[in-house]
């Protein structure tokens, strides 16, 4: 979507005029240096076909090392290789026995990585638990899996720990950092270690036996956005596997390229991210989500954020951050002098012309963009969207003004967070890329939904993967396995998504909906959720937003956390004082931001019943902390109703 361009005539004509007379002198040296030919046919070819039966699929590989970033100071493949070798001798020497799970509970940090290297070396499978669950959700998974062991951190210990008295075969505690392990209350019988005195106990290491390929590497337990969190088996063949079609995605993967990781990694987005460059020599550093930028929360004014001291080459990123970023540098944009605005505007608009047809702006980036992309560190070659779908316009804009390719994968842990990627030189929006070469993609008929694989001009329909990256299952979870996983009669596994998928003619993927996000109104309309909260996310006025409906009502409602700095905006103009607090009670502020989201509702071509009638305004920000959201971002709708329960009898007409 291009910006609007309030540029006098004149003005216009000059500025187009320059960029012509550039574009005519560096063009030909610039296309054939570029190699922008041979980008603009891989873009344009067809990148999957369809295939009438599975096609048998091999992989040989074996990894076991990494490197790490402490405080940004280098450990070679070769020193970790020993750390990893000897902590996981220590773990032996502590009783922990190959095939008998062990957990691994921490923040993202270059420990986390080692000692999950540690384990694969010697067959320990890993159960993986996300560190803002809640003390239940956390005692389920330790219980469900048995552990005996878990690794993690003193902050996590003394502040989500206190579960330990109802994991009654919990052990021993590893303490990833070097801070006292002492802990006043701590049950009788449980054993506290630092992982410095774990590697001690292994300094000798045994000889351990490799696992197979059909061995458990992890369980790695979902954020829970529909319930009690799930376990996935994750096999060290479907890591190998995923890997592997991840990284044949990704362009001149080498050891010069720079990873920087502040996901969590017990998502699996973070982790295949992780593994992928471990997989080809590439150096990782560590951030959080507070010390990323230099305006970070945690970063003190004039100091700078990790970005800016790593300048990594290689970053993933959740479409929540992306839409962060995107809505902050607009709004930077607004405040910006007019010549400043109708330059921006006008390299913005210029630059997107120039993208779809397949063409660089060299000039744009040095003299425009360049600030936008120091942002990032200045240096980065590939931006991939994982974990949620991207909207169009934060792709664009992150394409445009990063100067880079940003890719949208489409996986789940339930496919060790592979199915596709888009090619980094197809510069179309909206999609996720074609089948990675670990994975088949089967449209299923979905008959309620209305989608079908033989729909015209696409086929449609709910989204399988097939391939040796599909995971083992849920642990201890056998109706759910038969009801998500299958085999077909070749011997290929599948997995099915529910979510619903369009093939274009070129073999790439759109997510078009969800299943459990379909709603049926009383007049028998279908809404999806989804779609209603990507068209409006991207409103200026909304940081976010969840749409909700049931069949006994004939509309839509919303909650939104609303933007602060635009909302407070809006009330001084419209005369409206109070506290953030006071002003998001006001219906009167409500009715305004309404209207406002109904134009932009009405701009992203929302049917009628689609739009929300009412809305809620939220002061409180959803973060994983308050359990309204996971640590990807993804809404958790029940958490939400819950919370919101008052206000939807209140907007449905029940107070």
């Amino acid at each position: 979507m291009k910006l609007k361009e309030d540029v006098p005539p004149i003005l216009l004509q000059v500025f187009r005029s320059v960029v012509w007379v550039y574009s005519v002198i560096t063009f030909i040296p610039w296309y054939i240096l570029s190699g922008a030919g041979a980008n603009q046919a891989r873009a344009k070819r067809i990148k999957a076909r369809s295939v009438s039966k599975a096609v048998p699929y091999n992989l040989n590989i074996y990894f076991a090392v990494s490197v790490i970033l402490g405080d940004y100071n280098w450990l070679s493949y070769e020193e970790v290789f020993q750390v990893a070798q000897r902590f996981g001798s220590g773990l032996a020497a502590l009783g922990q026995k190959p095939q008998c799970n062990i957990a691994l509970f921490c923040e993202t940090r270059a420990e986390w990585i080692i000692a999950a290297q540690a384990c694969f070396m010697y067959n320990f499978p890993v159960v993986t638990l996300y560190s803002t669950l809640g003390g239940p959700a956390i005692a389920h998974g330790l219980n469900e899996t048995e552990v005996t062991h878990i690794i993690t951190s003193k902050d996590l210990m003394q502040s989500r720990l206190k579960i330990v008295l109802d994991v009654p075969r919990l052990q021993h505690i590893i303490l990833v950092d070097r801070k006292p392990t002492s802990w006043p209350g701590l049950p009788r019988g449980i054993q506290v270690h630092s992982m410095a005195s774990v590697q001690d106990l292994g300094a000798k290491p045994e000889n351990s036996k490799r696992p197979l390929p059909h061995d458990i590497a992890v369980i790695m337990y979902t954020s829970g956005s529909t319930g009690i969190p799930k376990g996935v088996m994750i096999s060290h063949s479907n890591i190998i596997a995923g890997v592997t079609g991840m990284a044949e995605r990704i362009p001149g993967l080498d050891e010069k390229d720079t990873y920087i990781g502040y996901l969590p990694l017990a998502h699996v987005l973070e982790l295949s991210a992780e593994l992928v460059c471990v997989s080809h020599g590439c150096r990782i550093g560590y951030s959080s989500p507070q010390t990323l930028a230099d305006q970070s929360t945690k970063i003190k004014k004039g100091s700078k954020g990790d970005t800016s001291v790593l300048k990594p080459t290689l970053m993933a990123a959740v479409p929540e951050i992306m839409d962060r970023i995107y809505k902050n540098v607009m709004v930077k944009v607004d405040d910006m002098s007019r010549f400043q605005k109708t330059l921006f505007v006008l390299a913005y608009n210029y630059k997107m012309e120039q993208i779809s047809r397949g063409y660089g702006t060299p000039l744009c980036d040095n003299l425009v963009f360049r600030k936008v992309r120091s942002l990032l560190g200045g240096n980065t070659r590939v931006l991939l969207s994982g974990g949620a779908p991207l909207s169009a316009a934060t792709q664009r804009f992150m394409n445009i003004c990063f100067c880079c390719p940003v890719g949208q994968g489409y996986g789940l842990t339930e496919t060790c967070g592979a199915g596709t990627i888009s090619d980094m030189f197809d510069y179309s929006t909206g999609r996720v890329g074609a089948p990675l070469v670990c994975s088949e993609i089967m449209l299923k008929d979905w008959e309620e939904g209305g989608y079908y694989s033989t729909d015209k001009p696409n086929p449609r329909g709910e989204i399988l993967i097939g391939g040796p990256n599909v995971t083992m299952g849920y642990y201890k979870n056998e109706a759910k396995n038969k009801e998500d996983f299958f085999v077909d009669k070749n011997g290929q596994r599948w997995f099915c998504t529910g979510d619903i998928g369009e093939f274009g003619p070129d073999g790439c993927l759109k997510i078009i909906d969800r299943k459990k996000d379909l709603v049926k109104l009383q007049a028998g309309e279908y809404v999806s959720l989804g779609k209603v909260e990507a068209a409006l996310k991207n409103c200026p006025l909304i940081d976010n937003i969840c749409a909700y409906a049931n069949s006994d009502e004939s509309y839509v409602i919303s909650f939104v956390v609303p933007n602060q700095k635009q909302l407070q905006a809006l009330a001084e103009q419209k005369g409206v004082k109070g506290s953030w607090e006071e002003i998001c009670n006001r219906p009167d502020m409500e009715k305004e931001v309404l209207h406002i989201i109904t134009e932009a509702a009405v701009t992203a071509k929302l049917e009628r019943f689609e739009i929300p009638k009412k809305i809620r305004l939220s002061a409180e920000a959803w973060t994983p902390e308050t359990g309204l959201v996971t640590d990807a971002f993804k809404l958790k709708r029940k958490e939400l109703k819950t919370h919101y329960q008052e206000d939807i009898e209140r907007m449905y007409g029940g107070k």
